[in-house]
């Protein structure tokens, strides 16, 4: 008998997985990337996974943390819908990771995130991490970020390029423009590498994908990381080790679920004034 549970344990760890990968740009403002970022998972995911990218309208247009809860709480809803819909995990794809703590809280499908997901890998690549994000406006959300992750020993420093996250998407517009994001990149890189950060994270899904092309990608010998990769894997395998033992998020203290009419209440609740 404890045979046959686990084979059919496998079976069913190996069954096709359903993602839905949530976007802060939509499709309108970010065709170039969204057409890029689904070519991109295709590539990288297992046989049988299908992703699934949604947007946000209106998209994330503007560094600061009044548009990132706007977004969040739309995530948060979009995440509760995947999960009625069937889909196996959700996807933060959005570097920021607003909300995601509440989203855990409100599913029982795995939810994964950009920024939490690359910054834990990092940890396995060096000792000292260092972020380098698109807009100075973003420092202090980092920091807070890094702070709640339990990570400040580990990503020890937060430079910043001065693009708006509508800007920085001309790097996919011509060999020019990327060359001038990745000058930039490199220019605040460098300096954190001298520091003492041993490994590079891009702070926004729009320039890891930008550099996805650059094979060993470095800087000064300083892997840069693409997290698209590192947060998808994380979501199959999170599905996967569901299917085989039964592992879910603690509901002791942070992700504590609430009951469902106050997930209705939450849903139904007007988005502003």
């Amino acid at each position: 008998m404890l045979a046959y549970t686990a084979n059919r344990n496998i079976e069913e760890a190996m069954a096709p997985i359903r993602i839905r990968y949530q976007s802060y740009v939509d499709y309108e403002n970010g065709a170039t990337y969204w057409d890029n970022l689904r070519a991109h998972l295709a590539d990288i995911v297992d046989e049988g996974t299908k992703v699934e990218v949604i947007g946000i309208t209106p998209f994330d247009s503007y560094a600061h943390p009044l548009v990132e809860f706007r977004c969040a709480r739309e995530m948060i809803a979009n995440a509760i819908q995947a999960e009625r819909e069937g889909y196996d995990a959700f996807i933060v794809g959005h570097f920021q990771d607003a909300g995601l703590y509440e989203a855990r809280s409100a599913v029982d499908i795995p939810v994964v995130a950009l920024g939490e997901a690359t910054m834990l890998y990092s940890c396995q690549l060096g000792q000292q991490s260092g972020i380098v994000t698109i807009n100075p406006r973003f420092i202090p959300w980092f920091h807070h970020q890094i702070g709640k992750y339990g990570l400040r020993e580990r990503v020890t420093g937060v430079h910043a390029m001065t693009f708006e996250p509508g800007q920085i998407m001309a790097g996919f517009e011509s060999e020019e423009n990327f060359e001038n994001v990745m000058r930039l990149f490199t220019e605040q890189a460098k300096p954190l590498v001298a520091s003492g950060c041993d490994v590079l994270i891009p702070g926004g899904g729009i320039p890891m994908l930008l550099f996805a092309k650059e094979h060993n990608h470095n800087v000064d010998g300083a892997p840069i990381i693409n997290g698209i990769p590192i947060v998808t894997k994380m979501a199959e395998m999170a599905v996967k080790l569901r299917r085989l033992t039964g592992l879910h998020v603690s509901r002791t203290s942070d992700y504590i679920q609430p009951p469902p009419e106050i997930i209705e209440e939450f849903l139904n609740h007007p988005k502003g004034l």
